[in-house]
């Protein structure tokens, strides 16, 4: 931990996992990128800092109170998610607790849109950060412990003689090259493992020109796509195999080949560096070319998820994505064809959905045979045009926010039933996870050493005997 002579003490928390609430995974595949960037930038301006990985670290509520009351912090900034708000809110009042003078700051994608809901409902948190919180947590460790100009803050959300006041946004970091490396000295990066490896974890980009109804990047990060350097990235990847031993890496960017000849010149930059570690990515259909992915494979490229969606070009507009159905086959058959593991992300149950659309997507499937296909529920997050819709059609809407993982229906559509598309994505995946699936990701994963092979077979192994022991 840096020492300094500054008074202002600032405790990342990475809230606890409440117990019996559910959860992609028991333990946390990577470490908490915002945080440890938010802490790179308090340190490097001579802030003391630590983080509370509760997660990974088995940190309770009970444990994180004493930990908190020991170190007395000046400010204690909580990231939440919308299925983790509720630990979040909890970590809060023992934050206020233990540790009554100091400022409690709730960030991340649900505090942003839920910003008034919170500071009217929840008295244990002081203020809101929205959006982007590196400049702005900054300014508010300059400010404290008085933070009487809290006002002039752009990106709060804060109390004032009982009212709630919401500061201007504050505009987007347009040089992303000028932020520190993530501290993950603060985070025990050694407890971080998918099947013993340790994949670690970079986003080289910021902002999405896309405007998905059920996604709210574009507005947490901007519209406009803002890009790290390659010379940036690639010295960021050296450092996270040198420094701190990665075995591989999973990129974080919502579409990493928005610009073609930037992932081009990352991909000639992994490979005369000879970085030589496997990596993974998330991007579109249409921003890809037969060119773009030959480079990408060169370059240890080993797994690529697409955003399909659906099949049925009716849904594909009511999600405005801007990738047409062919434009996904393509893009599907051509990583294929490199040898990369494929990824189809697809929604079941938008507003409009019908046995027949759902139809179209199983057929789309079976014709591109991808490696894996992620089946998510519609999910209405604060936000979202999506729940602005369902509020809209006064359908009944859950407001349980631990069932906000995309794997539990939320709304029920009269035409479509929750228990009707939960049997829909039970009856996909029981043909899908077929004992010739399981040989075949078997046989890459294990022979050829594609880890997210070895992961799949495994998972549907696993899905295969959970259905036969359901039978007893």
């Amino acid at each position: 931990m840096l020492m300094t002579t500054n008074k202002t003490k600032i405790a990342l928390v990475n809230t606890p996992l409440l117990e019996g609430a559910i959860q992609f995974t028991s333990h946390p595949s990577f470490p908490p990128l915002g945080l440890a960037y938010i802490a790179a930038v308090l340190e490097q301006n001579d802030f003391e800092v630590i983080i509370f990985d509760c997660p990974v670290c088995e940190i309770d509520h009970e444990k994180l109170r004493a930990e908190l009351d020991s170190y007395q912090p000046t400010l204690v900034g909580i990231g939440c998610t919308t299925p983790a708000i509720e630990s979040a809110l909890k970590s809060a009042r023992v934050a206020k607790e233990v540790c009554p003078d100091a400022k409690v700051i709730m960030g991340g994608p649900h505090a942003t849109f839920e910003d008034k809901q919170i500071l009217t409902n929840e008295k244990a948190v002081d203020i809101i950060v929205r959006g982007e919180g590196e400049e702005t947590m900054l300014e508010l460790a300059k400010q404290s412990p008085e933070l009487q100009k809290a006002s002039e803050i752009k990106g709060i959300t804060f109390r004032k003689d009982n009212q709630i006041i919401q500061a201007p946004n504050r505009p987007f970091i347009q040089n992303l090259d000028t932020l520190p490396r993530p501290a993950y000295k603060y985070i025990p990066i050694e407890k971080y493992r998918i099947d013993g490896r340790k994949l670690l974890p970079i986003m080289t980009s910021r902002g999405c020109p896309s405007q998905c109804s059920f996604c709210v990047a574009s507005e947490m990060f901007g519209a406009p796509f803002r890009a790290r350097s390659p010379k940036n990235v690639l010295d960021e990847l050296e450092w996270l195999r040198d420094e701190y031993g990665a075995e591989g890496i999973s990129f974080q960017d919502d579409t990493l080949t928005f610009n073609r000849k930037r992932t081009i010149e990352i991909c000639d930059g992994i490979i005369e560096r000879k970085i030589n570690l496997p990596w993974g990515c998330f991007t579109r259909a249409d921003t890809v070319t037969k060119e773009v992915l030959a480079k990408m494979n060169k370059a240890h490229c080993n797994e690529i998820s697409f955003g399909v969606e659906a099949a049925c070009q009716r849904i594909r507009d009511l999600v405005k994505k801007g990738a047409s159905t062919e434009q996904c086959e393509k893009a599907i058959k051509w990583t294929k064809d490199e040898g990369i593991f494929v990824t189809a992300s697809v929604i079941l149950g938008y507003p409009g959905e019908t046995k027949e659309t759902w139809q179209e997507t199983l057929d789309l499937i079976r014709r591109v045979e991808p490696d894996n296909v992620y089946v998510c529920f519609a999910t209405p997050y604060p936000g979202t045009e999506l729940r602005a819709l369902v509020e809209s059609k006064g359908w009944k809407m859950s407001e349980d926010w631990k069932l906000y993982n995309m794997l539990n229906p939320i709304f029920e559509d009269p035409l479509l039933p929750a228990k009707e598309i939960v049997q829909m994505r039970k009856d996909f995946l029981d043909k899908f996870y077929s004992p010739r699936y399981i040989l075949r990701q078997a046989v890459k994963g294990y022979l050829k050493g594609n880890l997210y092979s070895k992961l799949m077979a495994r998972a549907a192994l696993n899905w295969n005997l959970w259905r036969l022991m359901a039978r007893f």
